[in-house]
């Protein structure tokens, strides 16, 4: 039986094991916390930070291979372990490499010809000339879930951000005025093979995705850049694995690189249940060298909503859970982390259209509905309108 080592133990780990002991594989995480919800699922745990090679090492004498929940690693180290030959990364470590560094990630993807907004490096607070306010900075490193990006629309609150982070990098770059913030989970496997899933549209707010969508309106053109645009970056960067790569869209059908996150990503989640092989399966499939699954629909439509925390308690939440997962074709998945403002709790996957009727239909406007009946009931305490406040 193959091993498969991830380096960190949370959710993204947690439906990583889900997914191996389906195909026939054990996971060893490497995690600080014996409490991560990973530990549970996992065959075996390497308790330590997810950058202390030493313990990575260790996780490599146990599994035929490794791979990442997070960026939040020690490259550099990495870098010297596999030099040893005595462990394997997939993606490989030259193809993280570009992309860790936001700015580096932003150069690279200018020099592929791939569409970004345009962007420079923030130096002591000072806007470069071609830009206006408003604009996005961003931390160039360990930036997740909205933290460490900041919509700025001052120069007194550009000032005032960098002195709040006097020693944090930064990334500035245009605000794009998109139509649709849009989602490209792609997969990659050993023979070179690209498969990419349907595309989805995002929802945030303050920089936290709330809600993503299967969309069935979407024209041809897009699909077909957003498409080109995985596979240029998979092949070029000789990966293999699972990536995430979000993009902008704008009402004229222009299409622009926001981020790309070289591992599995929240905006796929639904693929668990609204598709043939959902991303987990498949980032496993890749790196256990087994051939890629279908990306297809097996539904109409789906919608997966993000059950943020609005408060900080040790409240498990149990009589409102019971609720969402009452409601018809609705998958809820609880993490089992304290409820701090803003954490990621769980999130629940609802399908529409799971009749053979389905391709004929267009079900977004009943996705959107499921949506809002879960947020009435899992912001019940706290009216939803303040939400974004809370979690900003």
């Amino acid at each position: 039986m193959k091993r498969i080592g991830v380096i960190g133990g949370g959710q993204l780990a947690w439906m990583m094991a889900s997914a191996a002991q389906k195909l026939g594989l054990e996971l060893v995480v490497q995690t600080p916390d014996p409490g991560d919800v990973a530990v549970s699922l996992a065959a075996e745990a390497v308790f330590a930070e997810v950058d202390d090679v030493a313990a990575t090492a260790v996780l490599a004498a146990k599994c035929d291979a490794i791979t990442f929940e997070n960026e939040f690693v020690d490259l550099d180290g990495l870098s010297k372990l596999a030099a040893t030959g005595k462990a394997s990364f997939l993606p490989k470590l030259s193809a993280l490499a570009p992309l860790l560094d936001k700015y580096r990630q932003r150069c690279y993807l200018q020099e592929l010809g791939l569409p970004t907004p345009q962007f420079a490096l923030l130096e002591r607070a000072a806007l470069p000339p071609w830009f206006a306010f408003p604009v996005v900075v961003k931390a160039r490193r360990n930036g997740y879930d909205g933290q460490g990006t900041f919509i700025i629309k001052s120069q007194a609150a550009l000032e005032s951000l960098c002195d709040r982070y006097p020693d944090t990098p930064f990334l500035v770059e245009e605000f794009v005025n998109f139509d649709r913030e849009l989602a490209v989970i792609v997969a990659r496997g050993v023979d070179g093979e690209v498969v990419t899933y349907p595309i989805l549209e995002t929802q945030q707010e303050d920089q936290v995705c709330r809600r993503v969508f299967t969309i069935s309106d979407l024209p041809v053109e897009t699909i077909d850049l957003c498409n080109s645009i995985a596979a240029k970056l998979m092949t070029s960067l000789d990966a293999v694995g699972v990536f995430g790569i979000e993009l902008f869209a704008t009402a004229d059908g222009r299409v622009s690189v926001n981020e790309i996150a070289p591992r599995t990503h929240n905006s796929g989640h639904l693929t668990i249940e609204a598709c043939a092989t959902s991303q987990f399966s498949q980032l496993l499939r890749a790196v256990a060298g087994l051939p890629l699954g279908s990306t297809a629909l097996t539904c109409g439509g789906a919608v997966m909503v993000n059950l943020l925390g609005y408060e900080d308690t040790h409240s498990d939440y149990l009589t409102q859970r019971q609720q969402i997962a009452a409601l018809p074709h609705t998958y809820l998945h609880w993490y089992g982390k304290q409820s701090r403002v803003g954490r990621k709790l769980g999130h629940v996957t609802l399908l529409v259209g799971t009749d053979a009727e389905h391709e004929r239909q267009d079900y977004r406007s009943q996705a959107e509905a499921l949506a809002r009946q879960v947020e009435a009931i899992w912001y019940v305490q706290t009216p939803v309108a303040k939400i974004a406040d809370l979690a900003s």
